[in-house]
């Protein structure tokens, strides 16, 4: 008789042992930015921190990346729960655009809601003498990391003002921060950033280098068309800067997999976007991120999950 109910205490304390590590199971949400010195990263940053403290036995991190083409890799391989990504390399992964970086069709991202936009930002030396998109021909130029989001943006850019990186006299594919340093370093006419305002990169190149920032004219907004909008870089965003510089913009996206739950991308939807003050703390383009235009279209579906909170909150039907 001892011996049976042994054997029941056993075989129940084998199955508590099991079954209570997967009631109360960790999961693991892996965040995916940009380089350290954008915009990407300090939000990323906020984010994992909030997903940390109020999504109960979850474990958030932080990883710095190479920006949008790779978030978006890293989301289909399952490598990631949540991503920033600029919308026309969203849209390039969606459509399975081999030229911007994606080998075949992404079918697993889903959209969790767009934020700030990016403002094209393409800042060169006083000395370089680049005041327009035309003055670039022969000089050099950083044009993001290769087949970065920005570098998306670079390709884009050039060709409407009806150039090409043949054009320039030499062409760099560096992060924000190491195209600052040649820059600094007088080995670099220009930058191009695909970025928010204020980005940390061009607020230390202008705050110890004399520079122009380049406008993008309307009329070569125009010829791009969407997802790129006509914009504007206020007066006095960078030291030096004292008037409006026309430019063009593209919405960003927080993106997810369809292989993360209903139920996790409605509460990474939910913590972002009831969070907004804290967001706009972390970084000043945290401000331009908008609930009521969270759930406009997109070239992707929205994630379930999303879907759900967004007709909570009113700005779906």
């Amino acid at each position: 008789m001892k011996a049976r109910f042994l054997g029941i205490a056993v075989a129940s304390a084998a199955v508590l042992s099991v079954s209570a590590p997967l009631a109360h199971a960790q999961q693991f949400v892996n965040v995916l930015t940009g380089g350290t010195s954008g915009v990407y990263y300090p939000l990323g940053v906020a984010i994992a921190k909030i997903y940390g403290e109020k999504i109960p036995n979850v474990k958030s991190q932080v990883q710095a990346t190479k920006a949008s083409v790779e978030n978006l890799n890293l989301l289909q391989q399952g490598r990631g729960e949540i991503a920033f990504t600029l919308g026309d390399s969203l849209k390039a992964a969606w459509d399975g655009d081999a030229e911007a970086g994606f080998k075949a069709k992404l079918d697993k991202l889903r959209v969790i809601g767009a934020i700030y936009p990016n403002y094209i930002q393409i800042v060169s030396t006083a000395e370089s003498g680049i005041k327009t998109l035309a003055d670039l021909k022969g000089k050099s130029l950083s044009v993001g990391a290769p087949k970065s989001g920005t570098e998306l943006n670079s390709r884009a850019i050039l060709k409407a003002a009806g150039m090409e990186y043949k054009d320039l006299g030499k062409v760099e594919y560096l992060p924000f921060a190491e195209s600052v340093d040649l820059m600094k370093n007088r080995q670099l006419a220009a930058t191009l950033q695909s970025a928010g305002l204020g980005v940390a990169s061009l607020k230390d190149l202008s705050n110890s280098s004399e520079v122009n920032v380049v406008s993008v004219p309307k009329e070569i907004v125009d010829k791009i068309g969407p997802p790129f909008i006509a914009e504007t870089i206020p007066a006095g965003t960078y030291k030096g800067q004292d008037k409006d510089v026309p430019t063009a913009a593209v919405v960003n996206y927080l993106v997810t997999s369809s292989a993360v739950s209903d139920d996790l991308a409605y509460q990474m939807t939910k913590l972002v976007y009831d969070a907004l003050p804290e967001l706009a703390s972390a970084h000043s383009a945290g401000k331009g991120i908008k609930l009521e235009t969270a759930a406009t279209d997109s070239p992707v579906p929205l994630h379930p999950g999303a879907i759900k909170y967004f007709k909570e909150k009113g700005v779906l039907k």
